[in-house]
């Protein structure tokens, strides 16, 4: 009976009508309208470098010919639409994106949350330029306007991404000028990149800044833009300034690959690739990486990217799978975004292509040192003195010396080293050993089957030309 007059009573309150403090009546204080933006900002963050670098290792890492697989996986003989454990970063890049889009115009319009406006808009050219650099043009000035009203945005060409007012370029200048004036007094909440240090974030941008404008340079003049920033002196240099965040040794903040069942992550073995690099340089991170063979432990041997599984006998046991930092000892690896590593290595590049006045050698030689430093691992007295490692020895090119160290050391971002490998053609990668892409490597990835049919106009003009073809190279890789 209790029960029923509860109900009725309701009833009446309803029938009533009734208004005055309703809004506040109806109000979960727990559920609260506006989330603050630390709390958003620690959620892009952390989702972000937690799902990229899931996706870099089961994904970017068969593309970037690190890693293969010794099952019958199209993704990694080049069948890109059809992604198996991943070979999908497109919602994740577009949800964080769309979360700090929120914080952006939260510190917009409301200025005790000001201090927020630098560091998203850092965040948005970094993720941006992932996202272009993976898929060409892209929905961008559309795209984060579902809630108002538009859920079919138009596709930016990259160029456009890159260098109009509002692009990535654009929002790290404007993000640097604004960190540099900044003089409230409110600190900046959920920062698991730098503590809330915005000198921190200001290295940061100066480094994505020297990132985009070497990845563009085929396209754009950038030395004088690149000499000034150098000249500054104020980016990343050591590997207690890296934008990363650790992951921890056990759940739930650990690298996702440790909590794969068994069998799926044993199927991820050393590629051929990476094995003829490493065994070439005489490199000790081979074993950091690697796990010697199970039918020859004291030996690693690498496997040809691209196995028809179904075609071929393949034992695991006879190739190296991945180390234990990736599944046993997960507290070791960090969830990069951008690294002091990372930055020597682009002004090496820079400097010995003449494009700023540096001494290429010396930054070659540092990134080393900070690569090895970075992965816990000694390097050896001669590394740079002797053998394939050592600065223009015996005729090497030294652009391809650059570029595959950084390749090396950047095994946990994935996608990275394929992007960087259609910039520059370093390292050589080997041919696939049963390709579904007529033996082409892929210069970029194809835009999601949903495209076609949530946002099918704007899909078919952007694809008009390419027919979102993996073999058609974007903007900046356009000879």
């Amino acid at each position: 009976m209790k029960k029923l007059t509860y109900i009725f009573s309701v009833l009446i309150f309803l029938a009533l009508g009734c208004t005055k403090d309703f809004e506040d009546i109806n109000t979960n204080p727990n559920a609260p309208v506006n989330i603050q933006p630390g709390l958003l900002l620690r959620q892009v963050i952390y989702n972000y470098g937690d799902e990229m670098a899931y996706e870099g290792f089961v994904a970017g890492n068969l593309l970037g010919q690190y890693f293969t697989m010794v099952d019958f996986n199209l993704f990694d003989r080049h069948s890109l639409t059809e992604p198996q454990y991943g070979g999908n970063p497109w919602p994740i890049l577009y949800r964080n994106l769309r979360d700090n889009e929120i914080i952006l115009e939260t510190a917009r319009n409301n200025p005790a949350q000001a201090i927020y406006e630098g560091p998203a808009l850092i965040l948005k050219a970094y993720m941006t330029a992932a996202l272009t650099d993976i898929y060409g043009d892209v929905p961008y000035n559309e795209a984060l306007n579902g809630h108002n009203g538009n859920v079919t945005p138009a596709y930016d060409n990259q160029e456009d991404i890159y260098t109009v007012t509002g692009g990535i370029l654009d929002n790290l200048e404007t993000a640097i000028s604004i960190l540099e004036t900044y003089d409230g007094a409110a600190s900046l909440e959920g920062d698991i990149l730098f503590d809330g240090n915005l000198e921190s974030w200001i290295k940061f941008a100066n480094s994505l800044h020297i990132k985009a404008l070497t990845r563009i340079a085929r396209k754009k003049e950038v030395a004088i833009q690149l000499q000034t920033i150098y000249d500054t002196g104020n980016f990343i240099t050591t590997n207690n300034q890296n934008a990363a965040f650790d992951f921890s040794s056990s759940q739930p903040n650990n690298f996702r690959m440790a909590n794969l069942r068994a069998g799926d992550f044993n199927l991820f073995v050393m590629s051929e690739t990476i094995e003829t690099v490493l065994e070439e340089l005489n490199d000790p991170r081979i074993g950091l990486f690697f796990r010697p063979t199970d039918n020859l432990p004291a030996s690693y041997n690498g496997l040809l990217n691209g196995q028809d599984a179904s075609n071929t006998s393949i034992s695991v046991a006879d190739y190296s799978r991945t180390g234990t930092i990736f599944r046993e000892n997960p507290g070791v690896l960090d969830a990069n975004f951008l690294t002091a590593w990372e930055v020597h290595f682009l002004l090496a590049e820079v400097a010995e292509k003449g494009w700023i006045d540096a001494d290429a050698k010396a930054l070659y030689e540092e990134g080393v040192h900070l690569a090895f430093e970075y992965w816990q691992t000694e390097m050896p007295a001669d590394y740079l003195t002797t053998g394939t490692a050592a600065y223009g020895s015996n005729g090497q090119n030294k652009i391809e010396q650059i570029i595959t160290q950084k390749w090396l050391a950047n095994i946990i971002n994935g996608y990275e080293g394929w992007i960087e490998y259609r910039r520059t053609g370093y390292p050589e990668f080997l041919p696939i050993a049963a390709s579904l892409n007529n033996e082409l490597i892929p210069v970029r990835m194809p835009y999601p089957t949903d495209e076609a049919a949530l946002n099918k106009t704007n899909f078919d003009i952007a694809t008009a030309e390419n027919a979102n073809s993996v073999n058609a190279p974007v903007w900046w890789d356009i000879e």
